[in-house]
Order: structure tokens, then C-alpha cells, then sequence
């Protein structure tokens, strides 16, 4: 299986210690467009950070209670300024970035950036006599001018106030409005007593065509100061910082996942290709005596329109064809990308759509006792995906999304695993196919009473290398491309399912010891009686991943 580097096997590293992929990443040319340092927003240059200066440390606190650090970026290339300050978790090694910018037209009234005239104090630690810190950290509320925004806090160690010209603020229009995104710190998020909390901000409105980019910046909850932050606005939108076809095929040779089966697996993927030549049949309602054979590539399937029952694909009526094409095709298995812009351009999302023939039955454990769901769970046809998020500044992997039912989790890639260079390593789950960065169980329910969905992920000798077999699908930004028919059919991928989801659940309870609502832990996909419709007709298609 090769050498691995895996993020959650690691000694944690200090705070201060940099991240490193395990392998060179690609060079990339130092011109205009892709990774070439930084973006033009309109009348704010940006470029992404991440080397920093340690302002100030907590050591409790926060996830994993290992306190947190602050950092402001250094150092700043000339002609750009802070916008505001890093922080982490101490709980992985340091990885992340923060924007600096340049304003490209510098004449007085219409300056992009300006200094603040005051700062407030929002908070500082030193009444925080029980938690173990490094000295005192106090964070300052940048004041910007009439007509201008703060889009970061700086942080010092002193109570004095920092000097005016050490962070900028943004003129109004080129703002947009943001909110908490993933903690940081705090006592405990989950308390209303809580004296501080730290999350990371994004941009409210994320989508393939959403304007606002992401700061890297920080905000405080739980203090008696107002906070006002924003996030920045790429008004010029330009997709050419957007990677081109070698470029993609370069980012996916680097980063490509690596997906582990469980060795119980017997619905693995195929290509849609070969899906369909195995003799798919396409049913129009109304005329369900007199199916139609789906052509190879989807050539004869409806196109357009909407999810509204009228037609539906299923399995060949043979039994043993039918046995047979539900376990897939691994040989064939293709992964099918959809690449497309996130936060105002400045990343480049590459989805990775992976189908199977069949959805296995689900499993339900019940503190010592594992439960068969019956058909609970089965499906014909099911989409999987995984996305890489890449900076468009530098090229480097960010952070993977891998979907979980009808849900999912963001990673960052200092806390994955990889193999064969920085190849990522994910793992689906049995049956249900989830994708998760590590290998175990995974309980959907009350984990800590032991009750809820088996979510079983675990290494074999059963592995798709998703950078073998892949195929660019669309990529709006790219005008050449033409996307295959099967990706414009938007109705069901399967069909309705015949079974009485009651009388399932109820031979399933009589299995249950106690008073256990089993309805209640199961995810809501799992009760559906459809096929998934296709990758395109995903919420996350123009939009951001579902967490």
C-alpha cells in the first residue's frame, strides 16, 4: 500500500511549527493567473499569507482543551498591509493563511485601503486568572473611517493600544457581509456562560457565483463590545486565476485521493459507461410496460427539466444481470470532476462525483449488539463525491470535503493521511459508502449510549486510486468543454422502492432490547423509497458543501 503519512497517527507538533506537505508540490509559472501569488479583486490586490509571528498562546481551552495561538502574518510582501490577524487551534500543527492587501488605485478620495482612526478593545485575557497562558493577549477592534471596514482584530501581548498604520481597513463597497464559521477557542462553545469564544469567519452567501472571498481572520463572541467584521468582495471576478485543463490535470496527479474499502464490501463502483451498457433500462411513467435500453453515455436519456417523477432508470429485469451489476465494476470505476470557483474565485473546488450501481442495507448497533436493517438503506444507483479545495495564490490543497449521506465534513489537510506523495487517503464506508478521512466506526445516533447507524471504514487490499480513471465533466469557466448527456438527466438514478418501509422497521424492533426509538437514529436518507437524483442536481453543485 506504499509509504503513509497519516495526520491523526502524527505526535502533534507544536503550534509554531509548520505544516509540510510530505512531498514537493508542483511549480507552478510565476505570471498572471493560477498560483501566481496573488488576485486582483478590482480595486484590492490580494495575496495569502502563511507564515506568521506568535503574538500570544493560551494552553487550555478551545477543541481537544489545548488552548489556542495568535499569530500576526509576517512578513508582508512591499506594497502590502494586514488586515487583521491569524488564529488556530493547538491541536494540529500550524496550517492556515490570512489575506494582505494592496490598494491599486492609491488616489486619496477613492483609496481601497485606509488606516483606522482608534481601536477598541474588544477583550483581554486578564481575567482569565485559572486558564494556563502565555502571558496576557488583548484584542483590538480596528476603527475605521466613515465609509470604510474592519475586516480583522489585531492582537497584542501588551495593553497598549497597537499604532495606527499596523492593519487596514476596506472601503465599504468592497466588503461583503460574513458570519462564525469553525471554533477556534473559548471555555466551551457550547456554554452560554462562556466568558470568550473564537471562530473563524466566511462569507454568508458561498456559491460558484457568490462575490465574497474569505479573510483568514478572526471574531469574538461572548464580549460586551459590539463587533462589526467583514469579509472582502471580489468585484472584478475575473475566473482567469482559475486553473485551465493541464493545470487541473496536474492539481489532480498531485492530490488525487486514494479510496479504501472495507473488506466486506460488495457494492463497489463502476463507470456510468459501463453502468449503462449493461442493459440500464430508462422507464417513462405511463409507459412502464415498454422500457428502453439507456444508450451508451446516457445519449437517449431526457435532458433538462426537473426531478418530476415522469421518467426513472433501473436495473436489468434479469435476476442474475441484475445480482451482478449491483456490485459494480472497480476495473471501470471512473471519477467524474466538476471544477468550479469558491469564495469569489479565489479557490478553485474540484468535486470528484463517484457512482455506484447499489446502496447496501444498513446497520444499526445497539451498545453490544449489531442489528441488520433489513432493506433499510438499500437503493439502486448512489452518488458519492469528495472536494479538493485549492488556493488559486499558490496551488496548495487546503482543505477535502468528503459527503457522508446527506451531510459531510470539511478536513484540512494538515489533519489527513496521505500515501504516494500528498496523495490523500479517504475510506468509504460499508454498504452506505460514506467517505471518511480515517479508518473505525462511526456511529449516527447517541455514540454515547452506543446506539445509532454503523458507519464501518476500514483498509484493504479493495482501494480506487482516483487520479487513474477520472474525467473532467464541466467546468463552466471553460468554454470548451461539452458535458456528457447523462450529467443534464435529471430525474431519478433509480427506481421507487417496493418494500413497506413500517413493516422493515418493525421486524427490526422486535430485535431491539429495551425502549430504543430506532426511527429516530436513522438518517432521513435512509427512509427515502427513491434513487438519488444525479451530481448536478446536488444543492452543492453552484453551491457550497452541506455541513
Amino acid at each position: 500500500m506504499g509509504n503513509s503519512v497519516s495526520g491523526a497517527a502524527r505526535k502533534v507538533l507544536p503550534i509554531d511549527t509548520l505544516f509540510t506537505f510530505p512531498s514537493q508540490l508542483p511549480t507552478w509559472p510565476k505570471d498572471e493567473g493560477f498560483a501566481s501569488g496573488s488576485i486582483n479583486l478590482g480595486e484590492l490586490e490580494v495575496c495569502q499569507i502563511s507564515t506568521f509571528n506568535k503574538v500570544w498562546a493560551t494552553l487550555q481551552g478551545g477543541p481537544g482543551n489545548l488552548g489556542a495561538t495568535f499569530f500576526e502574518p509576517s512578513p508582508i510582501p512591499d506594497g502590502f498591509f494586514m488586515l487583521g490577524c491569524y488564529a488556530q487551534p493547538n491541536n494540529t500543527p500550524l496550517f492556515g493563511w490570512v489575506l494582505a492587501g494592496k490598494g491599486i488605485s492609491n488616489d486619496t478620495p477613492i483609496r481601497a485601503l485606509m488606516m483606522p482612526v482608534d481601536y477598541t478593545l474588544v477583550w483581554s485575557s486578564e481575567s482569565m486568572m485559572s486558564i494556563k497562558k502565555e502571558g496576557n493577549g488583548f484584542f483590538w477592534l480596528p476603527t475605521p473611517p466613515e465609509g470604510y471596514s474592519a475586516v480583522g482584530l489585531v492582537v497584542t501581548n501588551s495593553p497598549d493600544k497597537p499604532p495606527l498604520d499596523k492593519v487596514r481597513c476596506v472601503r465599504s463597497d468592497l466588503v461583503d457581509s460574513c458570519e462564525q464559521n469553525i471554533w477556534i477557542w473559548g471555555e466551551d462553545k457550547a456554554s452560554d456562560t462562556s466568558d470568550i469564544n473564537v471562530y473563524g469567519l466566511r462569507p454568508n452567501i458561498r456559491g460558484t457565483n457568490a462575490l465574497g472571498v474569505q479573510v483568514g481572520t478572526f471574531i469574538v463572541d461572548g464580549t460586551t463590545a459590539s463587533l462589526s467584521l467583514s469579509c472582502l468582495k471580489n468585484i472584478n471576478f475575473n475566473l482567469s486565476y482559475m486553473p485551465n485543463l493541464t493545470q487541473i490535470d496536474e492539481l489532480v496527479q498531485a492530490y488525487s485521493p486514494r479510496i479504501y474499502f472495507h473488506r466486506d464490501e460488495s457494492y463497489l463502483p463502476s463507470s456510468v459507461n459501463w453502468y449503462f451498457n449493461q442493459g440500464v433500462l430508462l422507464y417513462q411513467q405511463g409507459n412502464v410496460t415498454n422500457p428502453v435500453l439507456v444508450e451508451p453515455n446516457g445519449l437517449n436519456l431526457p435532458q433538462g427539466g426537473s426531478n418530476d417523477g415522469t421518467y426513472w432508470l433501473d436495473l436489468p429485469t434479469d435476476e442474475n444481470t441484475k445480482e451482478r451489476v449491483k456490485k459494480g465494476d472497480l476495473q471501470s470505476s471512473m471519477v467524474y470532476l466538476h471544477i468550479k470557483p469558491m469564495l469569489g474565485a479565489t479557490f478553485t473546488d474540484i468535486a470528484m462525483w463517484i457512482f455506484y450501481p447499489f446502496n447496501g442495507p444498513a446497520r444499526a448497533k445497539v451498545q453490544l449488539i449489531d442489528i441488520p436493517l433489513g432493506k433499510i438503506g438499500e437503493h439502486i444507483g448512489d452518488w458519492e463525491h469528495l472536494t479538493l479545495r485549492i488556493s488559486n495564490f499558490t496551488g496548495d490543497l487546503w482543505r477535502v470535503y468528503m459527503s457522508q449521506h446527506s451531510t459531510g465534513i470539511w478536513a484540512n489537510a494538515s489533519e489527513l493521511e496521505f500515501e504516494s506523495g500528498n496523495k490523500v487517503v479517504a475510506h468509504a464506508t460499508l454498504s452506505g459508502h460514506a467517505i471518511y478521512p480515517k479508518e473505525g466506526l462511526v456511529l449516527q445516533g447517541n455514540a454515547t449510549l452506543g446506539i445509532g447507524i454503523r458507519n464501518d471504514a476500514a483498509k484493504s487490499d479493495i482501494v480506487m486510486d482516483t487520479g487513474i480513471r477520472y474525467e473532467v465533466v464541466s467546468a463552466e469557466y471553460l468554454s470548451t468543454l461539452t458535458e456528457p448527456a447523462w450529467l443534464n438527466y435529471t430525474r431519478k438514478w433509480g427506481p421507487r422502492i417496493s418494500y413497506s418501509i413500517a413493516n422493515e422497521i418493525s421486524f427490526v424492533e422486535n430485535l431491539i432490547p429495551g425502549d430504543v426509538d430506532i426511527i429516530g437514529i436513522l438518517p432521513a436518507e435512509l427512509l427515502g423509497e427513491d434513487g438519488p437524483t444525479g451530481p448536478k442536481m446536488k444543492n452543492n453543485w453552484n453551491g457550497d458543501e452541506a455541513i
